[in-house]
């Protein structure tokens, strides 16, 4: 019987256990699109918004983070967001009640400040707020919004997994919990939300993944990063956090910090590219940390490489070529493609479980 070479079995064994526990759906790979660049904003914010201050002076305070978000783009891109986030709850943060107490309409003052900011930074802005619904039947929720570029409401999403505290038999203040699990189309890509608690359960992570979400924005009280990784590498989307008090992150694909909130500000600007690849070191084709990628295309390409997951990914920086087109140039195959192949063999040699896993592949 031929020996394997002791690299090829030791890269083998790993990339099989980094397949553990995510035979779930997952993002299909958009490496074959022409570069999505995609500046994202962020902020986690200190508890100095435990007070309420008034609507009015909640707003200045919301308009002094998004104005620094923008100019921090500029700065460092040339140009404003696409999309800014602040922490969960942060317009209605302070407020003390029950579930009515505690919540605000959003159509008036709320809506139009909005509405100017996105337009005045020509940015989609997630707001993140106790949302008071209908005050006559009682219906309040846990919600984040999103505003389009033009300042028009372009979605809604209510938080499903309502914190249960003190009481664990009493959900969030009263307010109601969420049902769906909404994808929204933007001019750079699909968006998801979830906030806080949803980050322990699988329900809504994964029914982003099989909708299609590239980006999912996680506004949050408490950071649970491990979770946040976990679900970024089970799905194969990007989470942007936003968080009170603590840092606030961008995890890519891979499950890895891409990039983390600037101090002491507290401020986080990103550009990300939603037409990436996941190239595995295989067969050493890719090279060390990718260095065949680099060698031929250069300034061409972006990268992150992760020596520590045989994982890296990378993105194209020509506006006329994909970075699928330039992988396959030096014979490199994507991490996907590689594991429905392995799924495949082990199907065929009977091993369990694999055919679950190959129908979770192929969708």
């Amino acid at each position: 019987m031929q020996r394997m070479p002791r690299g090829v079995l030791i890269m083998t064994a790993f990339l099989c256990a980094s397949l553990a526990a995510f035979d779930e759906p997952r993002v299909p790979s958009r490496s074959d699109k022409l570069p999505r660049k995609v500046i994202v904003g962020s902020a986690h914010i200190k508890p100095f918004w435990w007070q309420w201050p008034g609507l009015e002076k909640r707003l200045e305070q919301i308009e002094a983070v998004i104005d620094a978000q923008a100019e921090l783009s500029k700065k460092k891109y040339g140009r404003t967001p696409d999309l800014l986030t602040l922490p969960e709850g942060n317009v209605t943060a302070g407020l003390e009640g029950d579930a009515l107490a505690i919540s605000l309409p959003l159509e008036g003052p709320i809506q139009e400040f909005f509405a100017r900011k996105a337009r005045q930074y020509n940015t989609y802005i997630v707001i993140s707020m106790n949302l008071l619904e209908d005050r006559e039947k009682k219906i309040a929720s846990n919600a984040a919004i999103l505003m389009d570029r033009k300042g028009a409401v372009a979605g809604l999403y209510r938080k499903m997994h309502l914190a249960c505290a003190p009481d664990p038999s009493t959900l969030e203040f009263g307010l109601q919990p969420g049902k769906d699990v909404p994808v929204f189309e933007c001019d750079f890509g699909k968006l998801g939300l979830q906030i806080c608690l949803d980050i322990s359960f699988d329900y809504g992570w994964r029914e982003l993944a099989r909708k299609g979400a590239e980006i999912v924005i996680w506004p949050t009280w408490r950071h649970g990063c491990a979770a946040a990784c976990a679900r970024s590498r089970q799905h194969r989307y990007y989470i942007v956090s936003s968080v009170w008090g603590e840092n606030c992150m961008i995890l890519d694909p891979i499950g890895k910090i891409t990039a983390s909130a600037q101090q002491p500000e507290g401020l986080l600007v990103h550009e990300l590219d939603l037409s990436y690849a996941i190239l595995p070191s295989w067969g050493g084709r890719l090279g060390e940390e990718g260095g065949k990628m680099k060698e031929k295309f250069g300034a061409q390409i972006g990268f992150r490489c992760y020596g520590d997951e045989g994982l890296h990914l990378f993105w194209s920086n020509d506006p006329k070529t994909s970075i699928r087109e330039m992988a396959r140039s030096i014979g490199v195959s994507e991490y996907e493609d590689l594991m429905h192949q392995m799924r495949e063999t082990y199907r065929q040699a009977g091993v369990p479980g694999q055919t679950a896993g190959a129908e979770a592949a192929s969708k």
